[in-house]
């Protein structure tokens, strides 16, 4: 199994797609080869993650963290990476299928290729969950960019009409959603979780597929010029590798990966001295009682964060947590433009997230233990969450709105280096 390949087939397909989608539609593979050199690597990682997460990392709720067992995520790792690799095949033959009707041409290894390269982004975005929240946003951000890969994919493996490609596109994730629904519910019925797929066809316009037009406003087509900004990122790094030098190789290749995580934009999160000051003495009539800030880098991507614990005499405690994402704003911006929403509720308490004056909102209260969490981001860059143990909610949003959001807010273009 060579890994560099696998490795350097991944960077190209997420970094410049434009390129090696061509590449792709010329290699001469098989379907097993795909499966064997490529798709049963890169789809487990999803799956290792989830189970690294839940087994030993936990999930945390109202204040508790829970866990599943080793045998219960060993089976839902094992079952949920089985039904991904059977997806897959699925999707290769719906899509060969759909050929026709898109004025394609039919070929199963190149509708194999088509499904394998464009869900790349969205397996290697599921590792994403084993970060605390903002897991999930990094999830539907790679499920938006796989819509954009298959976007450009289908002309050159399907060779359909660019013009027919967003119809194709559209036709394709709406099947590929249900049968990810279907698998999500028998897979909820084994290990006793559930999943919540997220949209991102929002930006698809016409009533036929030679009059379809993406909206540049929308998900796809801001994934579209995100596309277009890491394309043009690139060039330094060929540029690098042309001269020979390992050195300025190694300094392009951090510089590439911070302007793609950045939506096409070179992102320096914000110094310590600088975040700091958005963690108030006080909060919410406690008393800070501990405070740690920092900014952690490598390969050119930077995230910067603070947490601090507020308490009283009477045992009360909330804890607040502000991050700046730095280089992965372009993660954050694309979970954004998918206008996610979700509304759950028990006999005890909710969970919901959804868009509220263009910042997308996350709320979690359990009334039995009166313990809960209100998060907020701004400016498609900073994560700011307050959670602990209050009288209600009110309290939890109050806690946040008596923050500088507004100056927090007005910092998101700082640091950042424009791309093109």
């Amino acid at each position: 199994m060579d890994f560099n390949k696998i490795i350097e087939r991944v960077k190209a397909i997420l970094l410049t797609p434009k390129t090696e989608w061509p590449v792709i539609a010329g290699e001469s593979t098989t379907v097993a080869d795909l499966y064997k050199h490529y798709i049963a690597i890169v789809a487990a990682l999803p799956a290792l993650a989830g189970f690294i997460k839940g087994s030993f990392i936990g999930y945390g709720a109202f204040g508790v963290t829970y866990r599943t067992s080793i045998g219960a995520g060993l089976t839902g790792a094992i079952v949920g990476y089985a039904f991904s690799l059977a997806l897959a095949y699925v999707m290769m033959l719906i899509i060969d299928a759909l050929a026709p009707t898109f004025s394609a041409q039919k070929n199963q290894v190149q509708a194999l290729k088509t499904v394998a390269y464009s869900w790349t982004a969205s397996w290697i975005a599921g590792i994403g969950v084993i970060v605390p929240w903002l897991g999930w946003l990094i999830g539907i951000a790679g499920g938006i960019y796989a819509i954009y890969l298959l976007y450009l994919g289908l002309p050159n493996t399907m060779k359909c009409p660019p013009e027919k490609a967003p119809g194709y596109t559209a036709l394709s994730i709406v099947i590929a959603v249900v049968l990810s629904w279907i698998c999500g519910l028998v897979l909820a019925g084994i290990i006793g979780t559930g999943a919540i797929m997220g949209g991102g066809l929002n930006g698809l316009h016409g009533a036929g597929t030679d009059s379809v037009t993406i909206d540049k406003d929308s998900a796809l087509g801001k994934a579209e010029a995100w596309g277009k900004k890491m394309e043009a990122a690139s060039k330094q790094m060929e540029a690098a590798q042309k001269s020979g030098d390992t050195d300025a190789q190694s300094k392009a290749m951090g510089a590439m990966m911070g302007a793609a995580l950045g939506g096409g934009d070179k992102v320096e999160a914000l110094a310590p001295d600088v975040l700091k000051p958005f963690v108030p003495e006080t909060l919410a009539g406690l008393k800070r009682t501990d405070i740690s800030v920092e900014r952690n880098g490598a390969m050119g991507m930077q995230v910067s964060t603070a947490n601090a614990t507020y308490s009283d005499d009477s045992g009360h405690t909330l804890r607040l947590e502000v991050t700046d994402t730095g280089s992965a704003k372009g993660l954050m911006g694309l979970a954004g433009w998918a206008a996610v929403q979700n509304d759950r509720e028990t006999d005890h308490g909710y969970e919901k997230t959804y868009k509220q004056d263009g910042r997308l909102v996350h709320e979690q209260w359990d009334s039995n233990s009166k313990d809960g969490e209100y998060g907020i981001v701004l400016g498609d860059r900073f994560a700011v969450k307050v959670s602990g143990n209050a009288d209600s909610m009110d309290q939890l949003k109050a806690a946040v709105a008596g923050l500088n959001l507004a100056g927090l807010e007005a910092l998101k273009n700082q640091g950042v280096v424009k791309n093109g």
